[in-house]
């Protein structure tokens, strides 16, 4: 008899089934309730298979790596490096009922290997620790978006970081408060504005915390997903993707992209 596993490890190996084309974790989607935010893709389990499908014609083989996979209550969220109609580096968000995934969220972005700090957009910390610290951690960060990336209190930027101690995988930003200032900067020379507008979702499990945000990006819908690293009641580390939202009238499901 197989033991039983955790729903971290079934989304795991969901993810790892592109690659390898498994079809026993298939068995871990509910067939009959599959509701699926990605825009690109048709909703239910018949959607995901079609998805998959197109990647049979696609001139290079699908990759997956699992860097990070975390849980928070129902939900599962990942962070993965891919080769997924080209490279990519992407979150996904899962959300489990009764041990089936129901519900599926992900934020894609075209890998960038030369970054301005000369980390990898996936590098870094990946254990999970500070277990019992979960919900404060969320809280910080919660705190952090409102205050700084949607502008509400600026002023307190400082008090999230120890110092210019900060680690960033995003790959136009350089390592340290410093870093960030200056390619915040070189933006508004260019007249490039990043507005956060909502924040639709704090996960976390003990010192990462995942960050889910609606905005603009030089005028275009945008979606923001933010990962953090907290040490000690600040922010140590940095990963994100960025994706243009598609429009309404080329999705091909109707299901939103924050509809949590």
């Amino acid at each position: 008899m197989k033991t039983q596993i955790s729903n971290r490890e079934k989304a795991v190996e969901v993810l790892n089934s592109i690659e390898t084309g498994a079809q026993e974790p298939i068995a871990y989607i509910n067939a009959n309730s599959y509701t699926q935010h990605n825009l690109g893709a048709a909703d239910g389990l018949a959607g995901f298979g079609a998805l998959l499908g197109q990647l049979a014609n696609y001139p290079e083989p699908a990759k997956v790596k699992v860097v990070r996979a975390f849980e928070d209550g129902e939900y599962v969220f990942t962070h993965t490096d891919y080769n997924f109609f080209g490279p990519k580096v992407g979150y996904d968000i899962w959300r489990f009922r009764d041990g089936k995934i129901v519900e599926h969220w992900d934020n894609l972005q075209e890998t960038v290997t030369a970054t301005a700090s000369g980390h990898s957009m996936t590098d870094g910390a990946t254990e999970v620790k500070d277990i019992d610290k979960t919900d404060e951690n969320k809280k910080l960060v919660r705190s952090f978006v409102h205050d700084v990336l949607m502008g509400e209190n600026p002023g307190r930027l400082t008090d999230y970081f120890c110092g210019n101690n900060y680690i960033q995988h995003n790959p136009g930003m350089k390592d340290g408060l410093d870093g960030l200032g200056a390619a915040l900067a070189a933006m508004a020379e260019k007249g490039i504005k990043m507005v956060y507008n909502t924040n639709h979702l704090i996960l976390g499990e003990g010192n990462f915390v995942l960050s889910v945000s609606e905005g603009t990006l030089g005028g275009v819908h945008t979606s923001f997903y933010d990962l953090f690293r907290v040490e000690n009641g600040k922010i140590a580390e940095h990963w994100d993707t960025i994706e243009s939202i598609t429009p309404v009238d080329k999705a091909l499901n109707g299901n939103g992209k924050f509809n949590f």
